[in-house]
């Protein structure tokens, strides 16, 4: 067996796969379809401070190879997260990461500060990135605001921080870096990009914010291209996020420079997806004759 252990920061996973928020739930609602303990980690859905109803519906639509979304980071709130959730989670034998979200630095604070206590809660990533909500890229697409907002958390928080970049920016190298300053201990690569789907016999946006995160294959062509500009400006591990459908898919993000994946549109698909891809990877290393995973990190060969 090749051996596919991984690292983020001091964060040892037993394997690359890792799900993306907000297309796993908190993990509970996949166990049915497979022992979730498999996976490298979860990182749940976003976790506010104050509970968040979400944005109106419609706020989901296909599109051509890809999926619109605009949830707007529905959740109820750290209190009901630590109270209900996370005693559930503790079945669960493999890394927790809990995604954070707030409307300032201050309920980003809050909620870090909380999560810190928690034992079974091995990471948090924070989400600076989301395209689907008033204040969901006041933070991302601002070096400096990054850069604060990294610093104020990392002084409450002392497990693994992650960062999540947005694509939405003009240079993602320049916020990568700027981030890494602010002290952030891994970075996920990319959250979704900005798009827009129109009924055209009723004239009208099909989502009821009119715009929304775009996801899925239609993607991966540019995430990848992110993944691997980021992992070759910072020093810090990069985790590699959009369109990942298959194994082959996650062997060309690893070989772009991510440490790890997530995997997020292909969970609407097919519930067992994080499986199927994990089993893709093994089945190219052992093809290929690769013992470890970490000869395929950054392994692309360039002219």
């Amino acid at each position: 067996m090749p051996e596919l252990t991984t690292q983020i920061h001091n964060l040892k996973l037993k394997n690359p796969v890792l799900t993306a928020s907000g297309t796993f739930g908190y993990g509970l609602e996949h166990a049915d379809f497979f022992d979730v303990s498999k996976l490298g980690g979860i990182v749940t859905k976003a976790v506010s401070k104050e509970p968040r109803a979400g944005n109106s519906y419609p706020r989901m639509a296909e599109t051509p190879s890809g999926m619109l979304n605009a949830i707007g980071l529905q959740n109820k709130g750290i209190d009901h997260f630590e109270q209900e959730i996370y005693p559930e989670l503790l079945k669960f034998n493999t890394n927790i990461i809990i995604n954070v979200a707030g409307h300032s630095v201050e309920d980003y604070v809050y909620v870090a500060e909380r999560l810190n206590e928690l034992d079974h809660v091995h990471a948090i990533e924070l989400n600076i990135s989301c395209p689907n909500v008033k204040d969901g890229l006041a933070f991302g697409t601002s070096c400096p605001s990054a850069t604060a907002l990294t610093i104020a958390v990392r002084k409450v928080y002392h497990k693994t921080l992650i960062v999540k970049l947005s694509p939405n920016v003009t240079s993602i190298v320049e916020m990568a870096k700027a981030i890494q300053d602010g002290g952030a201990d891994a970075l996920s690569v990319i959250n979704t990009l900005i798009g827009m789907a129109i009924d055209v016999e009723k004239r009208k946006p099909i989502l009821a914010t009119a715009t929304g995160g775009l996801s899925g294959p239609a993607i991966k062509p540019v995430a990848l291209r992110m993944v691997y500009q980021v992992s070759k400006a910072v020093e810090i591990p990069v985790i590699g996020i959009g369109g990942i459908m298959t194994g082959t898919d996650a062997i060309e993000f690893l070989l772009a420079g991510a440490s790890a994946i997530q995997v997020g549109t292909a969970n609407f698909i097919y519930p067992d997806a994080c499986i199927r891809i994990l089993q893709g990877i093994e089945e190219y290393m052992n093809r290929h004759k690769i013992l470890d995973i970490k000869d395929l990190i950054g392994g692309l060969q360039v002219c």
